[in-house]
């Protein structure tokens, strides 16, 4: 009889949360048994949750809440910290939104452990950090997110995968659906509203990841974590947009070859491949039905217009904690936009405002990832304070 996977969801009632346990769901108790569950403070569905799946250990950040989550589930043991997740765990999924994330990721790989990576700040931010940890012995970083886990499964074919050479590749070519606002210009993307910038065309997401889509600061950063997991210079990574979000992305070799990997958008199908990973699972989210795909289309993005974008390609060229401080400008600018503090435009007028007072510096710690964070957090508040006082 196989053992069942023990699997500790970080971030549980979040988008990526749930939808990992309607996977479980769909696998069944006999591969897959949920061990551990963790929430920053919405406790009403996390205890839902546990009542379901049983985990041995539930973490709550929020200080508040945890009595009464102890209250409410007798037997489980209640953390503040949802890193402390990983310990009973043979796959950790990380479904923290934000930076917030990184913890789980520095402790899951830290421990050996495979982690299904949905907190793509977590990498970006801490490169340097997370790197050398993927070479402890037995951790694996599965990608999540639906354009690195295709071209994850794309790399599997090519020379060089197990050591993470890639000799064959010539080109990595992530995939944007364009978001709400594709086709449009700075001009008439000056009024817009949260509302509209949240209404997503293919994709059911949080409000901050739904926001960077719409900026492309998302596509952005996704470039940043491509150099990131697979070690392909910049140069060598593009991003075409593609509305259907049929094709999650691709990979061109050197002989001209691509290979791309297509599925109907579903964040099931990533998940499942970080939980089953390197075996699938048999439910097939995302299955196509060839019959109705009438066409797929591609073009390049508007630069100009989302200048996110470049900005992350930059901000990936320069290094060091370049990558923290965008990432960080960009949380504390959309938290303004989605507060009405500031405008669509002004998100990106934001973290340049930040990035130009960078100052070159490589983070060797958590402890220095951390402080690159709090800077960039302080100078994009002081950004927002004096255009709001105009």
């Amino acid at each position: 009889m196989v053992t069942p996977t023990r699997v500790a969801i970080a971030g549980c009632t979040g988008s990526i949360g749930r939808q990992t346990l309607e996977v479980i769901r769909a696998e069944g108790p006999e591969r897959y048994n949920v061990v551990a569950l963790g929430v920053g403070s919405s406790i009403e569905l996390l205890i839902q949750q546990a009542r379901e799946f049983g985990p041995s250990v539930v973490a709550v950040a929020d200080e508040s809440r945890r009595a009464e989550v102890a209250t409410a589930l007798p037997g489980v043991e209640v953390v503040a910290d949802q890193a402390d997740l990983v310990g009973p765990a043979d796959v950790v999924i990380n479904g923290v939104v934000g930076f917030a994330g990184l913890s789980v990721t520095v402790e899951t790989l830290r421990a050996g452990k495979r982690l299904g990576l949905a907190n793509k700040e977590s990498l970006i931010a801490a490169g340097p950090v997370v790197q050398p940890l993927r070479a402890t012995p037995g951790a694996e970083l599965v990608p999540v997110d639906s354009e690195h886990c295709a071209v994850h499964q794309c790399l599997r074919s090519s020379e060089g995968f197990a050591d993470g050479a890639h000799r064959e590749v010539a080109r990595i070519v992530l995939t944007a659906s364009g978001g709400p606002f594709r086709g449009r210009n700075a001009a008439q993307l000056a009024t817009v509203t949260v509302e509209q910038a949240l209404a997503h065309p293919t994709w059911s997401m949080g409000p901050k990841i739904t926001i960077d889509s719409s900026t492309l600061m998302n596509k952005g950063l996704e470039v940043i974590e491509a150099h990131e997991l697979f070690g392909v210079p910049y140069d060598q990574i593009d991003v075409v947009v593609h509305p259907q979000s049929v094709v999650h992305s691709m990979v061109e070799f050197t002989d001209g070859s691509t290979i791309a990997q297509l599925s109907m958008p579903d964040m099931r199908l990533p998940i499942g491949y970080a939980l089953g990973y390197p075996d699938r699972i048999t439910t097939p989210f995302g299955r196509i039905d060839w019959s109705t795909l009438s066409r797929l289309d591609f073009e390049p993005p508007d630069h100009e217009t989302f200048r996110c974008l470049n900005l992350a390609y930059e901000a990936g060229r320069v290094g060091g904690a370049a990558p923290a401080w965008l990432s960080a400008a960009n949380e504390v600018a959309v938290e303004a936009f989605l507060a009405g503090l500031i405008n669509w435009n002004q998100i990106a007028d934001v973290c340049v405002a930040v990035l130009d007072e960078y100052d070159v510096a490589v983070p060797g710690t958590v402890g220095d990832v951390i402080a690159a964070d709090d800077m960039a957090r302080r100078l994009a508040s002081e950004v927002l304070e004096r255009r709001m006082a105009k």
